[in-house]
């Protein structure tokens, strides 16, 4: 009897800290949107001001950037254990969205 009160508290306690490394990434994940939510605010204002828009486009840039790369780590960590189609298409995917962004700021 003992000895099954041990294992319901061994599979207990690896839940609980498989759904909190879930809830730390759910909370980084938020505050790198309030973040980016905050550098595009700026360079909104920066623009009303009047000032250089090569600061403004740079500010949405670094905005831009950091959201891709969080949304690439999180599409890696659901495609890494798929089949080699899927990591194929999360490569396409991935050049077609930087060349996407970078294409209309040089242009």
């Amino acid at each position: 009897m003992a000895k099954s009160t041990k294992t319901k508290n061994t599979s207990s306690s690896s839940s609980s800290s498989k759904s909190s490394s879930v809830w730390s990434l759910n909370k980084i994940s938020f505050y790198i949107i309030v973040a980016v939510a905050i550098l595009y605010v700026v360079s909104m204002i920066l623009k009303l001001v009047g000032l250089e828009m090569v600061i403004i486009l740079a500010m949405q840039a670094v905005a831009t950037a950091i959201m891709i790369v969080i949304v690439s780590i999180l599409a890696w960590r659901y495609v890494r254990n798929k089949q080699m189609v899927w990591k194929v298409l999360y490569v396409l995917c991935l050049l077609l969205v930087i060349v996407g962004v970078i294409i209309p700021m040089v242009v």
